[in-house]
C-alpha cells in the first residue's frame, strides 16, 4: 500500500490565545488579532498545525484564505476523554454523565473536523483526529477501538492524509492497530519533561522518533510536537534547565536535524500561552513559546 506523504517544510503549532483569553472562558481571538500573529510567522513558517475544529480555527483558516497567506494547515480534532483513566496525575475520574456528554462532544468535533477540512481544502493538507488521548497519563483518554471509529469515518469523508498526534510511547505497542488506518504517524518529544539536559535534547528526540520509524517503515513519520521551555517553578521541570539560551540551542539543532534528515517537524510552539496550568507565574506550561505572550520574539528567534 502506497501512502501519502508531507511535504518537509517548516512547522510550527499555532495557537493564538493571547492573555484574558482562553478556550476556557469562550474569549477567542479576533480576525484582526490572528492576521497580526500570521503576519508576524510567514516568513519563517509554511504550516501550521491547529489543535481544534472549533471557531478559532476557523479564524485562522479565514484569514489565511482571505489574506492571501502561503501556508498549508494540519488540522486536527479536540477530543475529550470518554473513559476514566486514575492514572492521571491531576484528575481522569469523571461522572458518567460527563463520559456521554464527552461522547457526543467529540462526534460533533470529528464532524466539524471533517466540515472544515473540506471548506478549506485549499490549506488543510492533513487532519488529526485528537492529541495525546492515548498515552498512560493523560486526563483525556479514549479507547483505541474509537479512535479507529474516528479514523475510518475522516477517511472516508475528506481527501487528506489522516493522522493521530501522540506522544512517541504509545506508538510503540498498543497504538499499532490504529496505526494500520492512518496514513502518517504523528509524534511528541519532549526531552525537557523527561528530565534530560540541554545537552542530550537533539540525542533523546531523534531516538525517539527513530524508534517509532523503525515500526512503521510503510508510514510517514512527523513530529507534532517538540520544543524547550523558557521557564520552571519546578512543577515537573527542573528550573535550572530551561532558559532562554537553553531553547534557543535546542531549536537550532532540531530545526538543522529536519532538513539533514528530511523530517517534518511542527515545532511547539508559537506564543506563551499564559492561560495555560496552574495561576503560578513561572508555571512551565506557559512558556513554551518562541515569542513571548506580548508577541515579542525570545532569543531563539533574534
Amino acid at each position: 500500500m502506497t501512502r501519502p506523504k508531507l511535504e518537509v517544510v517548516r512547522g510550527l503549532c499555532y495557537s493564538g490565545y493571547r492573555n484574558g483569553q482562553s478556550p476556557e472562558l469562550g474569549i477567542l481571538p479576533s480576525y484582526d488579532e490572528v492576521k497580526e500573529d500570521l503576519l508576524l510567522l510567514r516568513d519563517d513558517w509554511r504550516s501550521l498545525r491547529l489543535y481544534a475544529s472549533d471557531a478559532h480555527s476557523q479564524t485562522v483558516l479565514e484569514v489565511i484564505r482571505d489574506e492571501a497567506l502561503n501556508f498549508t494547515v494540519m488540522l486536527g480534532a479536540y477530543v475529550t476523554a470518554e473513559v476514566d483513566n486514575p492514572e492521571c496525575p491531576w484528575g481522569g475520574v469523571y461522572s458518567q454523565q460527563q463520559l456521554r456528554e464527552n461522547q457526543r462532544h467529540n462526534d460533533t468535533e470529528i464532524a466539524e473536523l471533517i466540515r472544515l477540512s473540506n471548506a478549506f481544502s485549499d490549506s488543510v493538507v492533513c487532519v488529526s483526529i485528537g492529541n495525546e488521548a492515548a498515552v498512560s497519563w493523560t486526563d483525556h483518554r479514549v479507547p483505541i477501538p474509537r479512535l479507529i471509529e474516528f479514523a475510518n469515518r475522516v477517511r472516508n469523508q475528506v481527501t487528506q492524509p489522516v493522522t493521530f498526534c501522540e506522544n512517541y510511547v504509545p506508538w510503540q505497542n498498543e497504538l499499532a492497530p490504529l496505526a494500520a488506518v492512518l496514513d502518517i504517524i504523528s509524534i511528541h518529544s519532549y526531552p525537557v519533561w523527561e528530565y534530560k539536559s540541554i545537552e542530550e535534547g537533539l540525542e533523546f528526540t531523534v531516538e525517539n522518533y527513530q524508534s517509532v520509524a523503525r515500526a512503521y517503515p510503510d508510514h510517514q513519520v512527523i513530529i507534532t510536537e517538540a520544543g524547550w521551555a523558557t521557564a520552571s517553578n519546578g512543577r515537573g521541570i527542573e528550573p535550572q534547565q530551561v532558559s532562554e539560551p537553553a531553547q534557543r540551542q535546542y531549536f537550532e539543532a532540531l530545526m538543522q536535524w529536519s532538513e539533514r534528515a528530511q523530517v517534518l517537524i511542527y515545532y511547539f510552539e508559537a506564543f506563551d500561552e499564559n492561560w495555560k496550568g496552574s495561576a503560578h507565574p513561572l508555571e512551565p506550561e506557559k512558556h513554551w513559546g518562541l515569542y513571548r505572550a506580548d508577541r515579542t520574539p525570545k532569543l531563539a528567534l533574534s
